[in-house]
């Protein structure tokens, strides 16, 4: 596995044939808490409810979590790193796997992908993506797909799939950071207070507050409205706004900065 950067199809560490290359073991609690996790977010298609498997991998499943060089990685490493302080150029001799099917396949159950630039670019899907993920389901491999952009919520993303012809990506294998802010939301129990949500993001972040009966406003509404700058004037806000949520937000302007800081 080589070190790719956001967005590139050629490795970012690569010195001609050698790469790094990090051998991730995961204990089976650990592997079992977050099978958990992610059935218990998803108990139906877009209902976030992830309080008791949030807790379990906070309390459990960090801990079982073991990322372990293999001998010769490290080995390789540190006598590369011998003669750093002569000026000599930091190199790691660590063979590529030349049969990865044999080498790396068996010994990964759990595949997690990045979106933007990893399974599309743009609105194209990258090329060999459709044949990866049918291979890794045909081995029986579990899939998440991720992303820390809330623009969409994860029934957008499952459209966005789908547009692209991946229509084997379930919703329940999506995780956007739209939905984070949700599960949270839901797991501490927002909605009792009574409160409201204010939204600095777009209608990802809307649709999944819907999701879970949270009242909120802001948003793609407030995006042309402007604050009375003039002297003596007063920009009133609700009281009743008990958090603000902030995403990407592509139309983003002094109003809303102004009217979340005072919430």
């Amino acid at each position: 596995v080589s070190l790719y950067g956001r967005g590139h199809t050629t490795p970012l560490i690569d010195n001609s044939a050698t790469s790094i290359h990090l051998t991730m073991n995961l204990s089976k609690s650990a592997l079992t808490t977050l099978v958990g996790l992610i059935s218990a977010s998803s108990t139906t298609a877009f209902t976030p409810s992830a309080s008791r498997a949030a807790r379990s991998i906070a309390s459990r499943g960090l801990s079982s979590v073991n990322t372990a060089w293999t001998r010769r990685a490290a080995s390789t490493v540190s006598s590369s790193c011998r003669n750093v302080s002569g000026g000599t150029a930091l190199k790691a001799n660590v063979l590529k796997l030349t049969e990865p099917a044999k080498d790396f396949l068996p010994n990964v159950d759990v595949f997690i992908f990045d979106c933007d630039g990893v399974i599309w670019r743009g609105d194209s899907v990258i090329e060999g993506i459709p044949e990866t993920l049918a291979k890794l389901r045909s081995l029986g491999k579990k899939m998440y797909f991720v992303t820390n952009n809330s623009t969409k919520s994860r029934a957008g993303y499952k459209k966005k799939f789908d547009s692209l012809g991946l229509s084997d990506v379930p919703a329940e294998e999506i995780f956007s950071s739209s939905f984070a802010a949700a599960a949270y939301l839901e797991q501490t129990k927002f909605k009792d207070s009574g409160k409201k949500v204010y939204v600095i993001g777009e209608v990802g972040i809307q649709e999944e507050l819907d999701l879970i009966g949270v009242d909120h406003f802001g948003g793609p509404e407030d995006g042309g409205k402007k604050p009375d700058m003039g002297p003596g004037c007063k920009l009133d806000h609700d009281p009743d706004v008990g958090a603000v949520v902030v995403g990407f937000d592509r139309n983003i302007n002094y109003y809303k900065i102004q009217y979340a800081q005072l919430c």
